[in-house]
């Protein structure tokens, strides 16, 4: 038996005061293949940047630190650049860095936490852009076998925070590295969330992607909390899917209901309404409690454990589900 002798308070963002029985640091492809068969042998966890997860206890077994860096230019073609990122790189620093060198497509994924590596896994996304729209591929090594495999675009079978990383390949992978599809001249996404308003308020009437990036981070930080002030993992709930019969339903009973059409068949619900509606914004359980911004976002405000928090989004989870039907999916991967 293991003891819990590794604090992972500062490794997670919702800053749980939890531990791990040990830990290892991964930078490099060479020194995982050099530590998989002690990884193998060990109840284990792969820790990017920990901002999309919820530890409910502490973790008796092998924390994988993935700390592989390197940012690399692999091709300049005609229309866009084929840039190849090590997955411990941080996501907000790789998007900054991709914007200095004029590699254009990532500004409206300004400031989302956590690595690289784990962007696939997730399919993150904001603001009308996801990473299945600028990934080319990735590289992951096999745990149980220590074969290095590249999965294109297609094979990674993205759907809305989605992949096969989540599904078929759960459990049984270690990304290394990322390659990104990014574009040579920018081709502004401005159609989404607040981006627009922002720039209006700026009065800038030809916006840069330096402008876009900068009103994303901007809009994200007045909305969510930083983590290192309020401990959070960001949205802790997908939007929902519903049937256009069950959305039908809805809007007689409530005309003011926003949604998006996803085809024909299903409409996209935002998760933070629904919850709005209900009085969760705002509200405090002991150290824990609804961000008073974001609806979405779960808070530890210093103290709080996962359980609680898990408790407190299974009954928002029941009150959603009671009042219309509709049964929230936690985006965040609780442990």
């Amino acid at each position: 038996m293991h003891t819990n002798s590794i604090s992972l308070t500062d490794l997670n963002t919702f800053g749980l005061e939890i531990s791990a029985s040990e830990l290892i640091e991964i930078n490099s492809e060479k020194t995982l293949l050099e530590n998989l068969a002690y990884i193998r042998s060990q109840k284990f966890l792969i820790l990017g940047g920990g901002s999309n997860l919820l530890f409910t206890k502490n973790f008796d077994g092998l924390i994988v630190l993935n700390r592989i860096k390197g940012i690399k230019l692999l091709k300049k073609l005609e229309n866009e650049f084929i840039v190849e990122v090590g997955a411990g790189e941080l996501w907000h620093d790789f998007v900054l860095f991709s914007l200095k060198n004029n590699w254009f497509g990532l500004e409206n994924l300004s400031l989302i936490p956590g690595t690289v590596g784990a962007t696939p896994i997730q399919n993150i996304g904001a603001y009308g852009v996801e990473i299945v729209d600028v990934l080319d591929s990735v590289d992951f090594i096999d745990i149980e076998t220590g074969k290095l495999h590249t999965l294109s675009n297609k094979e990674c079978m993205f759907g809305y925070r989605e992949s096969i990383f989540k599904n078929e390949l759960k459990g049984t992978f270690i990304i290394t590295k990322v390659r990104f599809k990014l574009e040579t001249l920018p081709n502004l996404k401005l159609e989404y969330g607040a981006i627009k308003e922002t720039l209006k308020e700026r009065e800038i009437s030809n916006p840069t992607p330096k402008d876009v990036s900068d009103a994303v981070i901007y809009i994200r930080s007045t909305k969510l909390p930083n983590p290192k002030e309020i401990g959070n993992c960001g949205s802790f709930f997908k939007n929902p899917l519903v049937s256009v019969s069950l959305f039908n339903q809805l809007k007689i009973k409530y005309p003011l209901i926003p949604s998006f059409y996803v085809d024909e068949n299903h409409v996209k619900i935002p998760a933070a309404w629904l919850i709005d509606q209900l009085g969760w914004k705002g509200k405090t359980i002991g150290k824990i409690g609804v961000h008073k911004n974001q609806a979405l976002v779960l808070v530890n405000y210093g103290g709080g454990s996962g359980e609680e928090i898990k408790n407190l989004a299974y009954k928002i989870i029941e009150s959603v589900h009671t009042a219309y039907g509709i049964l929230l999916t936690p985006e965040v991967n609780i442990v």
